[in-house]
Parts: C-alpha cells; sequence; structure tokens
C-alpha cells in the first residue's frame, strides 16, 4: 500500500497546518466548523486545488491539498482572508484570525500521501476525542461518501488497488494501523527562528567537535540524529527546511525524526 509509490513532486502536493493567533480557537462551534469546511469547498470549486484530506480542530486545521490553477500561498490566503470576515463579523472583533504564515510540508510519493492523510485523519485520537471514524469535521466521512466531490477519494483508492471496493477496504484497514510518520505538529514551547536555528547548529556542532558534512557519515548517526530532533522540538522548521540547513536529504531527516530521542 500504495500498489507501487510514485514520486508526486511534479504534482505539488502539500500537508498544510493553519493555525489561531496566539494559539486560540478560532472554530468555536460546530457552525465555525461547518463554514470553514465550506469556504474550502467554495474555493475548490473555482478548480485552484484538489483537496485529499481535512480536519477541523478548536484551534486549528489540516489540509492535504495538490496545486491547481493557483499557487500553495493564494489558495491558503483566499481560504483564510474568506474564513477570517466572517469570524471577525460574528464575534465582533479585529486583528488577526490565523497565526503568522501558514506552515507546510511538501508530499513527495503516494506512500507519503497516504500516511499524511491518515495522520491528519487521527488527529481527534490523538487529542482524546474519540474516534476518528466518529469525529464529524474531517474528511474521513467523504471517503466513506459515493457521492462525495469535495476529496479525491477515487483517486486515492486508485493508489490502494485497481478495484475501487478493494481500495476502499484497503484504505479503512490502513486507518485502523498505527502510523510511525511524523508530521506538521502543534508547538507548544517557545519557537526560535531561523538565525537562531544556525546558531543552535553551530553551538552543537562546536560541542560534538564535528563539521557539518559529517553528519552525512554513516558512524555520526547517532549525532544526526540527536540534532535533528533538537532543531524539532526547538523550532517550526518542516523536515525538508531542516534538510536545507543541514544539507541532508530529506529521506535521512525523516528516518532521524522517527527515532525521537532528543538529548535534555
Amino acid at each position: 500500500m500504495p500498489r507501487q509509490a510514485r514520486i508526486l513532486n511534479e504534482k505539488n502536493v502539500y500537508h498544510v497546518m493553519l493555525r489561531g493567533n496566539n494559539r486560540e480557537k478560532i472554530f468555536i462551534d460546530n457552525e465555525d466548523k461547518q463554514r470553514i469546511i465550506e469556504t474550502i469547498r467554495l474555493k475548490k470549486k473555482d478548480r485552484e486545488f484538489f483537496l485529499y484530506a481535512y480536519c477541523v480542530m478548536d484551534n486549528h486545521i489540516h489540509l492535504v491539498i495538490r496545486e491547481g490553477e493557483d499557487s500553495l500561498s493564494r489558495i491558503v490566503k483566499r481560504i483564510g482572508v474568506s474564513y477570517a470576515y466572517y469570524f471577525n463579523k460574528k464575534y465582533n472583533r479585529i486583528g488577526h484570525v490565523f497565526q503568522g504564515r501558514f506552515k507546510s510540508e511538501n508530499i513527495e510519493d503516494d506512500k507519503y500521501l497516504l500516511c499524511a492523510i491518515r495522520y491528519v485523519h487521527r488527529n481527534p485520537v490523538k487529542a482524546g476525542l474519540g474516534s476518528f471514524d466518529e469525529y464529524p469535521w474531517s474528511s474521513y466521512k467523504e471517503f466513506m461518501d459515493k457521492k462525495t466531490d469535495l476529496v479525491e477519494s477515487n483517486e486515492i483508492f486508485g493508489m490502494i488497488s485497481n478495484n475501487k471496493v478493494d481500495g476502499l477496504k484497503e484504505f479503512v484497514q490502513f486507518h485502523q494501523e498505527s502510523c510511525n510518520e511524523t508530521f506538521l505538529e502543534l508547538v507548544d514551547e517557545k519557537e526560535i527562528d531561523a538565525t537562531n536555528v544556525q546558531q543552535l547548529i553551530a553551538e552543537f556542532l562546536q560541542k560534538n567537535k564535528i563539521e557539518k558534512p559529517q553528519l552525512k557519515s554513516a558512524q555520526n548517526k547517532k549525532f544526526r540524529e540527536e540534532l535533528i530532533n533538537l532543531i524539532i522540538k526547538k523550532s517550526n522548521l518542516s523536515l525538508r527546511g531542516i534538510a536545507e540547513e543541514l544539507g541532508l536529504n530529506r529521506e535521512m531527516v525523516r528516518k532521524a525524526a522517527l527515532s525521537k530521542e532528543p538529548s535534555p
């Protein structure tokens, strides 16, 4: 699962997360949650993008989307501006609704796409809100609805099996399995900026008496994993951003992130 991984770079597929300003709740009641879903549906009708998954939580939302006729930044901006106008009017407030720039992670192959969809759908479980298949504010139910046109369910089932029925069955089974991949997370502690990330890297390398190119070496795997997870803990850099900062390939960073054993 999938049948054979295809490279998706040229398709511009992304896992996106938007969260409330100052981590405040921005989807306060059911009306708010339904409104953001309908906003996404409306923007999608313009064929600006293709939707693979979503999950609306109280203070953030996850999306898995593929660019269509517009860029990712413009797609997210249009969704955000539209919802912010509604939210500020409803609650008689002014100012930013979403916190800063959205976070995004490029999805490079079918396997990672399916894992990202599962991660998004299982967000309520992680938050202690019950079973993912009963949560009303995610796209999991869209995949179970044969008449839906909001998510690209047939495309996803086709990645799994040549037979749509079998694809659906395996999709459901896949969601029951635990997820070992690392995806965009909410960061609760204070985040450091890019400049301080570079300083963090420099201090780590100096302390351990190694140079950045040496992180690629198998004999320095321990240091590599320790540094990568330290950056994940201290910053909001994506795995791709970490790979660029360290001069490593993204797969190496992903594997290191799975260890999740940063030093204190």
